[in-house]
């Protein structure tokens, strides 16, 4: 699988995610093409080792070590043809929503500032301030589990908040298509810039984490639960519930996933015991077998 121009393979090496842990694989492959992708996961199969698709790391905690393979997807091309946009997998999604924008195209405002990929927002419905990814999909491609490329309509994934059926499945996203609308490019451009100052302000930039921790409640907000519960700024290791959000988790410097695990539960548990309120975690925990 290292003998292709479109595949590059390290060993032992760092794995990038938001939460900024110190997180390696046995391998690292990172492939250009879907042939090479195909091929990768052909020898893999063969050799019986585990692998994992993985998009920019963010909105997942990841276990310190993975005796696998994981997968990086070096497939960034975005096309834009009148209001419909295909962008695939590996492509930003703060780079999908400018570039639309500054086409006059609306509709992806919101994920200026969404720290993944394409390809990762996909499967969890990404979304902010309202709107989420599939308000706007018409389709995507999937390499499915024959590794044969299928093209699966909207209408027949099921999805809702910050869910789709796509997870726990075998199928890798390629590509997404979209259809957007014609706008203001002036008007998005400055909901961008004030949606930006209202996120400083408001969320601890400053310190890596990977976005809201917890989904919100029907009719109340997670961060607020959190904080009546006197929560915010508890810290279990390198992990603090952020002083600035309290839907935040953040890495202080040295934390390990165990410490943000334990101060999931620590959060649940105490607002179950306090509110009666079952919080659901929005960011995913990817625990290994190895």
């Amino acid at each position: 699988m290292n003998n292709r121009q479109d595949v590059l393979v390290l060993e032992n090496a760092l794995v990038s995610n938001t939460y900024k842990l110190e997180v390696k694989a046995k391998y690292l492959i990172k492939v250009k093409s879907i042939e090479a992708l195909k091929e990768v996961i052909k020898d893999l199969k063969k050799k019986n080792i585990e692998y994992l698709v993985l998009g920019a790391g963010s909105n997942v905690i990841l276990a310190q070590y993975f005796a696998g393979a994981i997968i990086k997807l070096d497939l960034t091309s975005l096309k834009i043809e009148d209001n419909i946009v295909v962008a695939e997998a590996g492509c930003m999604m703060g780079k999908l929503a400018l570039e639309t924008v500054n086409k006059g195209l609306v509709g992806l405002e919101w994920a200026a500032n969404i720290p993944g990929t394409v390809g990762g927002s996909i499967v969890g419905n990404a979304g902010a301030y309202n709107s989420e990814l599939f308000d706007n999909l018409v389709s995507i491609k999937v390499l499915d589990e024959n590794l044969e490329i299928k093209e699966i309509l909207k209408e027949d994934i099921e999805f809702g908040y910050r869910y789709t059926s796509l997870k726990n499945t075998s199928k890798i996203v390629l590509e997404a298509k979209f259809k957007l609308t014609k706008g203001n490019k002036e008007e998005a451009l400055e909901l961008i810039k004030n949606r930006c100052e209202r996120r400083k302000e408001t969320q601890p930039l400053d310190l890596p984490s990977a976005g809201s921790v917890f989904r919100n409640p029907d009719g109340d907000y997670a961060g607020r639960l959190i904080e009546e519960a006197g929560l915010k700024g508890k810290t279990i290791g390198g992990a603090q519930v952020s002083e600035k959000h309290a839907n935040f988790i953040v890495n202080t410097g040295n934390a390990s996933s165990n410490d943000i695990k334990n101060l999931i539960r620590l959060i649940q548990k105490e607002v179950k015991e306090q509110f009666n309120v079952d919080l659901i975690l929005e960011q995913e925990i990817i625990d290994w077998k190895n």
